[in-house]
């Protein structure tokens, strides 16, 4: 029988590309890693990799080889999920990670439902971005992750992961309180096509720069910043306009007003919850996916609310 270890780490090569980036993704050193390809490919009697210059490659065995592999997993995670129900204890732990600005606004609210719980859930909280999250899951780090995908994110129906849809985040226009479009009560972006724009960090402004194309014009944006507390504060001093999720504040900038867009669609981006395929029944993970659609739901309702007043005062 094949230690289910050496699949996790030709996994893991498949997905990092460099035996270096495996051996740091499992917590390992590059010998180690080396040495378990090797094992595994003397135990199932093929050569899974070759080396072109001085990187290695999967063969096309190899990729059978991991096909087989995101099977076994799933199996796996579905066998600890029947297992965990006649588990001695209720207390589990459950490692949850999201970007930035779901943190508080989601996993935290999360958080805290599951550690209330009458059967406790110790959840563990750490902000990842997208392509973290989906490593960082596939070397067994996180549990679930919250993301935004990217053009370059493994499709939906990648057999490793089960992607569902958590919210459709809608995009507001931040501008300066005295700007005049500050009194409106809706925008098309259009309307701001001739601005200065805010650049804000990389995934959104890829975002902000596709939603403007598609509206018909390319955004000049001459200022840069990563946080949002920064971006916001170069719109209150005037210095341009910024497309804002609906899940980040703006009531510590009181010099600012977020107004909503209009559109057919509206600007929104898409934000799903990412498990290993076959963990979705695991019961930590089962109920902290609960808790994140009902944090998601509250951060909907609350956000709506506050649209035109965030900022105003």
């Amino acid at each position: 029988m094949i230690d289910l270890r050496l699949f996790q780490t030709l996994r893991v090569l498949h997905d990092q590309g460099t035996v270096t980036a495996t051996a740091a993704a499992l917590n390992l050193s590059p010998s180690a890693v080396s040495q378990q390809l090797r094992q595994l490919a003397g135990e199932v009697g093929v050569d899974l990799l070759r080396r072109e210059g001085r990187e290695v490659r999967i063969t096309d065995a190899g990729h059978v080889l991991l096909g087989h592999a995101d099977e076994l997993y799933a199996q796996w995670e579905r066998v600890r999920a029947d297992l965990g129900r006649h588990a001695a204890s209720p207390y589990r732990t459950l490692r949850i990670g999201g970007f930035a600005s779901s943190v508080g606004a989601l996993l935290a609210p999360a958080a805290e439902e599951l550690r209330a719980a009458g059967e406790p859930v110790d959840t563990r909280v750490s902000e990842t971005d997208t392509a973290e999250s989906f490593q960082r899951l596939l070397a067994g780090q996180l549990d679930i992750t919250v993301l935004t995908p990217l053009a370059d994110s493994p499709a939906l129906d990648d057999p490793r992961f089960v992607q569902q849809p958590l919210l459709d985040e809608l995009q507001d226009l931040v501008v300066p309180a005295r700007h005049p479009l500050a009194g409106r009560t809706g925008v098309t972006l259009l309307d701001a096509a001739t601005e200065e724009w805010i650049s804000a960090h990389h995934d959104q402004e890829r975002l902000t720069r596709a939603l403007c194309t598609a509206a018909g014009f390319a955004p000049r944006m001459p200022h840069h910043a990563d946080e949002w507390q920064a971006v916001l504060s170069l719109v209150s001093h005037g210095l341009g306009v910024c497309l804002v999720p609906r899940l980040v504040s703006t009531s510590g900038h009181p010099a600012v007003v977020r107004v909503p867009v209009h559109g057919d669609p509206r600007p929104a981006r898409r934000v799903l919850t990412c498990v290993r395929r076959g963990s979705e029944g695991q019961d930590s993970i089962a109920r902290g996916l609960a808790a994140l659609r009902d944090a998601a739901t509250r951060a909907v309702r609350l956000g709506d609310s506050q649209v035109g007043h965030e900022g105003s005062g």
